[in-house]
């Protein structure tokens, strides 16, 4: 017994993964695709033969630290996100529930799905195709540390702050800026009080962490690399293509 507390306690200390903190993965893949453009959403449209909501589930499904995945889509693709977790073995989407008018309210419906037995969520864009089973992991390490933690990328330009009128008013540290991406990991209970508290306040937020920062909790950002993008346009479907066939060479190559 005395063994078992000896590694728990390392384990809090390192943040290492453990059978209490059940984690969640809300999956956001409920967005209307505006800036993408054509008839086809984002997270339906092909990426190296699959749909580009295939490759981040998969990478969640692959994640040691993660129990049980919520997809929040939408209504009328639900279907096939159903057909597509059956034929691909995807045993962890235990939900696929409908998004909101917006992404806040979308993660909101999320929440609310989760397991009873969750204490940390894992907050994602479907679009973010190319995370990978060991950013998550960090990401959620990092989390269960320090209760909130969030992928991120160190900024390698130089940051202008304009001001109303589209002048630089200053320039940003840049040592300081880093480029927010997605996992976003919280303790379950501090989001749900901070979604909640938005939801009073109506504040609207450009992402999960701004929820929790307007709570006053302190956010542990992870560096995860310049390639956990987003896809937003379809300028950015090649750059994806491209680094996805890249990490099967490495694969193929065994490096």
């Amino acid at each position: 017994m005395c063994i078992k507390k000896i590694s728990g306690i390392f384990r809090a200390i390192s943040g290492s993964p453990h059978p209490k903190n059940f984690t969640t993965a809300i999956i956001a893949a409920a967005g209307l695709s505006e800036r993408f453009g054509g008839e086809t959403t984002k997270q339906m449209t092909e990426l190296c033969g699959k749909p580009v909501l295939y490759h981040p589930l998969k990478a969640y499904e692959k994640a040691d630290c993660i129990h049980e995945i919520i997809i929040v889509a939408k209504r009328n693709e639900i279907p096939t996100w159903e057909a597509l977790c059956r034929d691909f073995g995807l045993c962890k989407v235990k939900k696929i529930i409908p998004g909101g008018l917006t992404r806040q309210e979308s993660v909101l419906n999320g929440l609310e799905a989760v397991d009873k037995r969750s204490k940390f969520v894992a907050i994602a864009d479907g679009a973010r195709c190319l995370i990978n089973e060991d950013q998550i992991t960090a990401v959620c390490r990092a989390a269960y540390k320090y209760k909130a933690a969030t992928a991120a990328h160190r900024s390698t330009d130089t940051v202008k702050i304009a001001d109303s009128r589209g002048f630089i008013e200053s320039t940003a540290d840049r040592n300081l800026v880093w480029l927010a991406q997605t996992p976003q990991v919280f303790k379950t209970n501090l989001y749900r009080a901070a979604a909640y508290t938005a939801l009073k306040k109506d504040f609207e937020a450009t992402d999960d962490n701004s929820l929790v920062e307007f709570i006053k909790h302190p956010i542990r950002l992870v560096e995860c690399g310049a390639s956990n993008i987003k896809i937003t346009t379809r300028e950015d479907l090649p750059v994806a293509e491209a680094i996805l066939l890249e990490r099967k060479r490495y694969e193929r190559e065994g490096y």
